[in-house]
């Protein structure tokens, strides 16, 4: 494993005809999940780039930035044993945004306006440009990202596809503890009262699955709402039923077609996220 902090450095490093190479952005704090990722892309390439970097441009609360998860030692010790394939590339924001730190502005074909986009004002602009300035500084072959942001794996896809940067985008399934609970960086900030409560979301989406298909949608939203309102802990952002290829709220069912629910919810002043495919009808 080789640490690289300038992506002139990384580059200069991975020098090499017949090489195929993979990559995996992250924000750090890496749990399983990342891990799980990482491990596939090992799989499938030569050499393995892991992203870890703090993307200011994609939080729209300075409050939220501010207490994000950063423990670089921790990650990098998670990391070591992975093996010599790897190469880990830990930027300043001057390294990618030599322009100045903003975002910018993205047309993404209305996948970035809903779910996390109405509630994140600006959010994937961020997410986007920070995601083209990182696969267009290392050139990867493929790039792997978690479903468990599949909102946000659609809309990679949307910019990769609108922007050509030759590269493989692949998603990878939700990686989750043994209660269920989706595993995200942001669990660390859970304390052990809401990290009990947390697979709560998990298990809602469980129990629209074993709904499914409804003979109403607006029935099946009706009684999700109703489970939040019986529980103190937690605050309910959105819960809806979309078409997986273009994220739009369902409203009516049609056979063939691949929905999705997806869950966003505040925990204490926690926000978590959460999403489970549905069977085809």
């Amino acid at each position: 494993m080789q640490v690289f902090k300038t992506h002139k450095k990384l580059n200069e490093a991975l020098k090499g005809s017949g090489i195929s190479l993979g990559m995996v952005p992250t924000m750090g704090a890496l749990h399983e999940g990342h891990l799980a990722l990482i491990r596939q892309a090992l799989k499938e390439n030569d050499r393995v780039v892991v992203s870890i970097f703090v993307n200011p441009t994609q939080f729209n609360d300075a409050e939220d930035l501010k207490n994000y998860p950063r423990n670089l030692d921790d990650d990098l010790a998670q990391l070591e044993p992975l093996g010599a394939a790897l190469y880990i590339y830990t930027p300043k924001p001057q390294d990618l945004y030599a322009e100045g730190v903003v975002a910018q502005p993205q047309h993404l074909m209305g996948l970035d306006l809903v779910m996390e986009g109405a509630f994140r004002q600006h959010h994937f602009d961020g997410v986007a440009t920070v995601v083209e300035k990182l696969l267009r500084s290392v050139n990867p072959d493929r790039a792997y990202f978690g479903e468990k942001d599949f909102q946000q794996l659609q809309i990679i896809r949307c910019l990769v596809e609108q922007q050509k940067i030759p590269v493989q985008i692949i998603g990878c399934p939700i990686v989750r503890a043994a209660d269920g609970l989706a595993l995200s960086s942001r669990n660390l900030l859970l304390n052990p009262e809401q990290k009990s409560a947390a697979p709560f979301l998990y298990q809602i989406l469980q129990d629209v699955q074993h709904q499914w298909p409804p003979k109403k949608l607006s029935d099946l939203t009706k009684w999700v709402d109703q489970q939040f309102k019986e529980q103190a802990l937690f605050s309910l952002d959105y819960f809806v039923i979309a078409e997986e290829e273009n994220l739009q709220s369902a409203q009516s069912l049609e056979k063939g077609k691949k929905y999705r629910s997806f869950i966003a919810a505040k925990l204490g002043g926690i926000r978590l996220i959460d999403n489970m495919g549905l069977p085809i009808i």
